[in-house]
């Protein structure tokens, strides 16, 4: 099958060498660097999927028409890039592979005379250098379109996708992307500090901060009657007892996710952006916790003071200790409090 790829980073270059290997014929849209080192040696892929080599078509946009595409840029480029390539990917069936909530919102704005579909992907992988990237941990991409059961549009890219790598198609897909956000609750501190999700996860003073943040999102998602799905391990009736655990107990959760990673040091996509000096996704993934209890008139301090953070080193580069981090999400949940 003719596949399109827009975006060629962590999760655009895994999926584009796997679709390869599995004999489809991908074309990326890639930039810079990356573009000029697929051009000449292709996509090199190491890690839980294995080792491949994949020589795909890349250019800086799209120059044929395909019979599946998907988008796998960072969310704060989705829009660009989709009206970028909309041409080519009218009428089409489109994946966009994103974190966050506003993905599927995102795309059908941009081109609504596309079939759109979100996938969450639940595998860690890394952006180790342009035309390079490793699968750390492996786990499956998740299909939907919304809350309600699954579709045939969903079904058709999964079987596809599952071709060359773990796919499947699910039902209340919002409520995944929820779970998903919560998941995705690990990705902040590395950012702030320059460690492993796997060091602040398991970290004695920054395990709390994380936990109080995720119980935020948590406690938010409620709010907003949402149903959690089942993603790695989280459902809708754990991160009940969850949203209401003591902070002591609540930080075994968090532990328990990081030993899930496995030995290999996890990054996490943010602090990948920020090691690439380029814009990372926070607003996208605590900033959205922030957005979502202020639509309830709710307030969200520890999710926005990460947040904060990660904008800091964004500007300075110089990450920052974990007592300076306490002390910083103290001080804002001080401050509401009084607000």
């Amino acid at each position: 099958m003719k596949i399109a790829i827009v975006g060629a980073g962590a999760i655009g270059g895994s999926i584009a060498a796997a679709l390869d290997r599995a004999g489809h014929q991908v074309e990326l849209a890639a930039r810079g660097d990356n573009l000029v080192a697929i051009r000449q040696s292709g996509i090199r892929l190491t890690g839980a999927w294995g080792d491949h080599v994949a020589h795909v078509t890349a250019h800086e946009q799209l120059t044929r028409r395909p019979e599946l595409a998907l988008v796998c840029t960072k969310a704060q480029d989705a829009r660009a890039a989709i009206t970028a390539n909309a041409d080519l990917l009218r009428g089409l069936p489109v994946v966009i592979v994103q974190n966050g909530l506003e993905a599927l919102d995102t795309a059908r704005a941009a081109l609504p005379e596309a079939t759109w579909i979100g996938a969450l992907a639940l595998y860690a992988t890394s952006y180790l250098s342009p035309g390079e990237v490793t699968v750390t941990t492996s786990g499956p991409t998740y299909l939907g379109t919304g809350a309600g059961p699954v579709g045939s549009a969903a079904l058709a890219a999964a079987s596809t996708l599952a071709q060359g790598i773990p796919a499947q198609a699910i039902g209340n897909f919002r409520g995944a992307q929820w779970t998903k956000l919560i998941v995705n609750q690990v990705n902040a501190m590395p950012a702030i500090t320059g460690l492993s999700a796997q060091q602040t996860l398991a970290h004695p003073r920054l395990n709390p901060v994380i936990s109080a943040s995720m119980r935020e999102a948590v406690r938010t998602g409620f709010a907003r009657k949402i149903h959690y799905g089942s993603v790695q391990g989280l459902n809708n009736a754990l991160l009940r007892v969850f949203a209401v655990a003591p902070v002591r107990l609540g930080g075994a959760l968090p532990r328990l996710m990081g030993r899930r990673m496995g030995g290999t040091p996890n990054p996490g996509s943010t602090l990948q952006s920020i090691r690439r000096g380029q814009p990372t996704e926070i607003d996208y993934l605590n900033g959205a916790v922030v957005a979502e209890a202020r639509q309830l008139g709710r307030h969200a301090p520890v999710n926005q003071a990460l947040t904060d953070l990660v904008h800091r080193v964004e500007r300075s580069g110089e990450f920052v200790a974990p007592d300076e981090v306490v002390a910083v999400v103290a001080a804002a949940v001080a401050a509401d409090a009084r607000s």
